[in-house]
This record gives structure tokens, C-alpha cells and sequence, in this order.
């Protein structure tokens, strides 16, 4: 890599991360040589683009409006790679996903497992994070694709994969689970934890369309979490069956009494734009479960 390409990246990722040592992780640095090369930048310029303090670094204003144009002199560095990963006919490349955890557990191993027999030799970045962050990314060009719940924001192209149903989840020998279906009105009465964070919740929607508040005593987007205390007796929540697949806690499910579902699916800004390692990716979704 290109000494200065290298710097500009290393700012780069350091203002994403917020910190040198997270920085350093993602590129396979020393944190002392990302922090050199961030400073070799500020003597080349002659500003102070970061702040240094315990917690982190943050940009000073200099460092905001310079910003911009280092991201963009990245992309395109990006774009050269692309090119002539293309031509090598995929024998190197880097895959950016954002996902979210029930993907990430349950469908990212197999697709991965099955594209990486055919392309050894790619590289894949996954970010973990809600609907509304991996959004963020996309929009940002910090992931070259994302899982998503659909729809999302309509400047994305989308692929639908599935449509995952949504299921009351019980303590064992909980009253409730005498039913076949569970009457959304009467999981309002009992301690709900509702798995949610940030602006989309399938959850709280279902709540909402059907006129109904549920008693909230716990909210995280840690569906682990929630289970545990469901086993614990805390209370009950709807999740996705996703989820629930292979799961280590002695909890019961059951369908509710109106039909809920969300749909997953992946999304990216243009397909034509993408890496030809990521379109190829793509061509593997359908090995989210073992074949």
C-alpha cells in the first residue's frame, strides 16, 4: 500500500472507531503505528486534525473539514482495489457486512463457510449492530451490504430473503402456555422485556397497530438477555424464531393470535457499484442453511 494512502486510511478508521487502538485492530497495525502515521499527517499539514484524551480521540474543527475529502480519497482508493481485484479474478478482496446478532449467529457461519471454499483467499469485516446502524453504515460506505429488516430506506437496493414470524416466548409453566396461539391483549398484563434499540422495533409496532401498552420492565437489544430472564421468571417478550434456534435456555414459545412476521433481507446502495467479491457473495445467500 501506498505510504500516504496509508495515513489518509489510518485517520480514516481512527475518527470511525474513535480510538487508535481500535483502529490498529481493524488493519492490522501496532496502535503505536497508527498513531504515527496520524501524526506524520498533522506535520504534513500542519493542523491538529484529532484531540487525545483518555476515553478516545474526537476531531478538532480543522480535522471536520478535512474529514470529508480523506473518506472520499479512501472510496476511491477502495474503487482501485475493486478494479483490480476483478482482474485478478478473485484472488484477494475484503466482504463489509453489517449485521445484526440472530443473522450474524444463524446464517452469516454456512454462507460464509460456503463462499470461502470457492474463494479462499477474501476477507470479510462484520459489524454487529441494530436496524438503524447498519443503515447508517450502508449510507456512510462504512459496509459494502447489510441484513436489514424490510422495508428500509428507499436510496438502498434490497434483496428479500425471508420472512421470519414472531413468537410469544414464555417462562416454562407459564399460565400462557395452555394456549395454542397467545391472545396478544394478555401478554400486556404480565412483565414484558422487550428486545429493542435504536428508531425501528418490530416489537413495540405489533403493540401499537393493535391498540394495545405493554407493562415494559427491561429493555435491551441483547436477545440472550432477554431469554435469561425469561428462564428466570422475570417476565415474557415476543422474538423472532430466528432466534430461537438452538438455544441453551429452558424457556416454551407459541405463536400469537395475529399474524406477525418481520422481513429480513440484505441491502447495499448500487449493486453496479459493488466489488465483484461482494456481488459474488450475494450468489451464496441461499446458503444460510446448511445444504
Amino acid at each position: 500500500m501506498d505510504l500516504n494512502i496509508g495515513k489518509y486510511i489510518a485517520f480514516v478508521k481512527t475518527v470511525e472507531y474513535g480510538s487508535f487502538t481500535k483502529a490498529a485492530e481493524i488493519l492490522n497495525y501496532t496502535q503505536s503505528g497508527v498513531s504515527r502515521m496520524v501524526n506524520d499527517l498533522e506535520k504534513e499539514w500542519n493542523v491538529v486534525l484529532l484531540e487525545r484524551n483518555k476515553s478516545g480521540v474526537k476531531l478538532t474543527s480543522d480535522g471536520m473539514k478535512l474529514i470529508p475529502y480523506a473518506k472520499s480519497l479512501c472510496r476511491e482508493y477502495e474503487n482501485l482495489q475493486m478494479q483490480v481485484d476483478e482482474l485478478n479474478g478473485l484472488q484477494s478482496g475484503l466482504i463489509r457486512i453489517g449485521t445484526f446478532s440472530s443473522v450474524a449467529t444463524h446464517w452469516l457461519p454456512n454462507i460464509i463457510k460456503a463462499f470461502q471454499k470457492d474463494y479462499p483467499n477474501i476477507d470479510y469485516e462484520l459489524l454487529l449492530g441494530d436496524y438503524t446502524e447498519i443503515e447508517e453504515w450502508i449510507s456512510e460506505g462504512r459496509v459494502d451490504c447489510g441484513f436489514l429488516r424490510l422495508p428500509t430506506n428507499d436510496r438502498f437496493e434490497t434483496i428479500f430473503l425471508e420472512e421470519d414470524k414472531l413468537l410469544a416466548i414464555l417462562p416454562e409453566n407459564h399460565r400462557l402456555a395452555e394456549y395454542e396461539k397467545v391472545p396478544l391483549s394478555e401478554l400486556c398484563s404480565e412483565p414484558f422485556m422487550l428486545l429493542e434499540k435504536g428508531a425501528k422495533a418490530e416489537i413495540s409496532e405489533i403493540f401499537e397497530k393493535n391498540g394495545l401498552i405493554p407493562n415494559v420492565r427491561f429493555t435491551t437489544w441483547d436477545d440472550y438477555a432477554v431469554m435469561s430472564m425469561i428462564e428466570s421468571g422475570l417476565g415474557v417478550s415476543i422474538l423472532p424464531q430466528l432466534i430461537m434456534k438452538r438455544i441453551p435456555y429452558n424457556i416454551v414459545t407459541r405463536e400469537l393470535d395475529v399474524p406477525a412476521y418481520r422481513n429480513i433481507g440484505i441491502a447495499f446502495r448500487e449493486k453496479r457499484t459493488l466489488s465483484l467479491a461482494v456481488k459474488r457473495f450475494l450468489d451464496y445467500l441461499d446458503f444460510r442453511y446448511t445444504k
